[in-house]
Parts: structure tokens; sequence; C-alpha cells
């Protein structure tokens, strides 16, 4: 399966450019080139792509004007020559920024980016259509947590409020992460996992890999090399991370033979 792109840019060097560097990927497949925003809004009210490889800095209507006007946009990915406008670009949910003059390597890595979130809400979307069973063990654990422990994350200009409780693991994705909940769902945030670690309580997460946080109360067992969470799923247990979960979490909830 090649994935659709389409390449929006005003100069017409730069433009051939781009278009010349990602028919080097296998993996997507260029099906139109445009040269500014207003041709592409008319072009995707027709067409489905699945990843936009734009400019920003067009007449008549920017990349960031674009991408506003989309009510569900494909995967945006920017390339501009101004690094000022990142920040703003990530508050629209773009999957990345790369700053010229563009690179085949930085190109490839921001592919790939894009193609992993797609496959992922994909499955995410099979998975919501499948009736999750019920987990009575998981169930009586969200009770231990207090229920003002929450947390806002932003999906598509919205803010949707997650309960602590209901979060299993934290899954680094590069430059966002990937959050799964015990109901099974998904939810993709442009937070890198190191950001995540700072920012989380410490009483209920704990970071055990380097792409992995999980929540303490949802852990079932500790093998050596893997943590069991209450719904089987084995998350990787990394050795420089041991120390910590040993500290932090068994040794303090451990029942032992002598007690001072």
């Amino acid at each position: 399966m090649k994935y659709r792109c389409l390449v929006i840019e005003d100069n017409l060097l730069e433009r051939d450019f781009l278009a010349m560097q990602l028919k080097k990927i296998d993996t997507i497949s260029l099906v139109k080139e445009l040269s500014d925003g207003l041709e592409a809004i008319q072009y995707l009210k027709t067409h489905s792509v699945d990843i936009v490889y734009s400019d920003i800095d067009m007449p008549d209507l920017s990349g960031i004007e674009l991408l506003k006007t989309l009510k569900y946009p494909p995967v945006f990915i920017f390339i501009s020559s101004h690094p000022e406008h990142a920040a703003e670009s990530f508050n629209l949910d773009v999957i990345d920024y790369i700053v010229k003059p563009v690179k085949l390597d930085r190109l490839i890595k921001a592919t790939h980016k894009a193609i992993e979130y797609i496959n992922s809400k994909n499955t995410l979307a099979f998975n919501q259509s499948v009736k999750p069973i019920a987990d009575n063990s998981i169930n009586e654990v969200v009770r231990t947590i207090d229920a003002q422990e929450y947390i806002f994350i932003k999906e598509k200009n919205i803010h949707i409020k997650l309960n602590m409780a209901d979060i299993l693991f934290i899954e680094s994705m590069g430059d966002f992460s990937k959050i799964t909940t015990i109901q099974n769902k998904t939810h993709f945030i442009l937070v890198g996992l190191k950001n995540l670690d700072k920012q989380l309580p410490e009483s209920i997460f704990i970071r055990v890999h380097k792409q992995y946080i999980v929540n303490m109360l949802h852990i079932n067992c500790i093998t050596l090399n893997d943590i069991i969470l209450c719904n089987k799923q084995t998350i990787p247990l990394s050795p420089s991370y041991k120390p910590s979960i040993q500290e932090n979490l068994i040794n303090k909830k451990s029942l032992t033979r002598f007690v001072e």
C-alpha cells in the first residue's frame, strides 16, 4: 500500500525539488503538485489524500490558513523557511515541521511519522468498533484514585478531559505520544514522553522504558524484563529503569517478614 500525498508550494523550483525528493520514498505516491492554498481547497473537495506537504508562506492563503479551513484535514507536514511558525503549527496538530532547505533524511523521518500516525488512528477506529470486554478488576482499581486527578489533552482543537485513573500507559511516538486507556481508546498528543514524565504525578505514573510510562495502579505483575498490566498488556522493562522500579514501587509496597 502506498499513501497518497499532495505537495503545495508556490515557488516552482522548490516545488519541483520537493516532488523529486518525495518520489524517492517508496511508501508514498505523489498524486498532485499545487502552487497555493486556494488550489488545494478546490482539489481536496473532490480528492482524498493521506499526507499534505505544504509551505506556509504563500500568496492569498497561507498553509496555516488552509489547514484552519479544512473540517477533516489529512495529515499535514509543514515546510517553511521560518522556524518561528512552528509553535502555531503544532497548536494546529500538524504531525511535523521541517525548516528549509529540505533534506531527504528529514523528509523520510517526517513521512514515517505521518504513516505511523495514520496506521495507529486506523487501528484505533477498528478497535473502537469492537465492544471491549468489561474487566471488573480494572474498574475496582480506578476507584482508588481521587476523582479530581485528571488532565486535559488537545485533539483537533478540542480539549478532552482524561481521568488519570483511566490511563493504562503512554507510549512515545517520537515528537508526540500515544495514550492508551482502560476503555481501549487511544489518544495522540503533540507532547514528547520526556516532557510528560516531568508533568505527570510520580504517585501514579512511572517510567519503565525510554518509550513507555505506565500507571502503577494498573500493574498486575513485574517480571525480569516486562511489566504486565491488568488488561494483560505487556510493556518492556528497561534495565536502566529497574532501580527506580525497585526503589519507588516494589520496596515501598512489598510485605516483608520483619518490620522494625
